[in-house]
């Protein structure tokens, strides 16, 4: 297991408006005191304060603080961080066309210490917009456990989708020096979206972006049938039927694998990194051994470190 790293680096004004945007869809819900934002990227937890001090704590703190030392010393390298439509103050967003044919995926579960990474890709034809819409799809995180439950599954009677899940055990064995968290997700969707363009007559391919282009194709260099001609978007899912279906089937699929995770230990894993899971933690290893985290949780993540430490008191 990598050893915890806390940095600690100082950040301009500019600099600090370009962090609490890109880590806008990774923010914990909880802010500590005289902090901006607390987000957790799956590696690091990144505390940004008012005063400019940022705080990165995790086993890749010091290469995520590395990037904004950077950034901070040269304000004109900003690729990392914005894709080309948000350079210039981010003058306008993004955005398809609503009526169109679109291959679009999400993931669910990277942010999540228990429970697999569960990558889909659904395909949206012109024809099963209207059915979609009276559904109510839209983004998963915008709707209730029970929600999902009850909508998902008349979605995948009809539409054409493909879930590729990683396992905690498989993702322990493969996150590393060579594979991180951006890594993972490149590799999993390129594979869900190979599937489902087969044979399909679209419009658009669509990813909601969690790093830019350049970062997205780097990860698959190593990779064989790489998807291109992809349009990322930030929130996709509020802007793209596909996408949004894609975020509603795999979050169907993690809720069920976290249930079958409850029943095989006896007890209620919740979502998230937080405290309560920490608690959770504790109790499956008092009770199984610091071997049931491999199978069941993100070993990375820096609640294990904690668990492990309040359970050696």
């Amino acid at each position: 297991m990598k050893k915890t790293i806390t940095k600690v680096i100082r950040v301009d004004n500019e600099t600090k408006k370009l962090m609490q945007d890109f880590y806008q869809d990774m923010l914990r819900e909880k802010t500590p005191p005289y902090a901006i934002f607390q987000a957790d990227t799956g590696d690091t937890i990144v505390t940004l304060y008012e005063s400019g001090k940022a705080m990165f704590q995790g086993p890749s703190a010091d290469i995520e603080a590395g990037l904004w030392t950077s950034i901070d010393k040269n304000k004109s390298d900003i690729s990392y961080f914005t894709d080309d439509e948000k350079k210039e103050k981010r003058k306008e967003e993004k955005t398809i066309p609503l009526d169109i044919s679109s291959v679009g995926s999400d993931e669910v579960g990277t942010g999540d210490y228990f429970g697999p990474i569960v990558v889909t890709a659904s395909y949206i034809s012109k024809e099963n917009i209207p059915f979609l819409e009276e559904l109510g799809v839209k983004d998963s995180k915008k709707l209730s456990d029970e929600q999902i439950l009850k909508i998902v599954p008349k979605i995948i009677k009809k539409i054409p989708y493909k879930t590729i899940m990683l396992s905690n055990t498989e993702y322990n064995e493969n996150y590393g020096k060579n594979m991180n968290m951006n890594k993972i997700k490149a590799i999993l969707h390129n594979k869900a979206l190979a599937e489902m363009i087969k044979g399909n007559t679209y419009d658009y391919i669509v990813v909601d972006q969690f790093e830019s282009e350049e970062s997205y194709y780097r990860h698959l260099s190593d990779s064989t049938n790489v998807v291109k001609g992809i349009t990322f978007i930030t929130k996709a899912e509020d802007k793209c039927l596909s996408v949004a279906t894609s975020s509603m089937i795999s979050r169907y699929v993690f809720i069920k694998e976290i249930d079958k995770l409850g029943n095989k230990y006896g007890v209620f894993i919740p979502k998230g990194a937080n405290y309560y899971v920490e608690d959770i933690g504790i109790k499956l290893v008092q009770k199984y051994g610091q071997k049931v985290l491999k199978d069941i949780a993100k070993l990375n993540f820096s609640n294990t470190e904690r668990i492990l430490k309040e359970v050696r008191k």
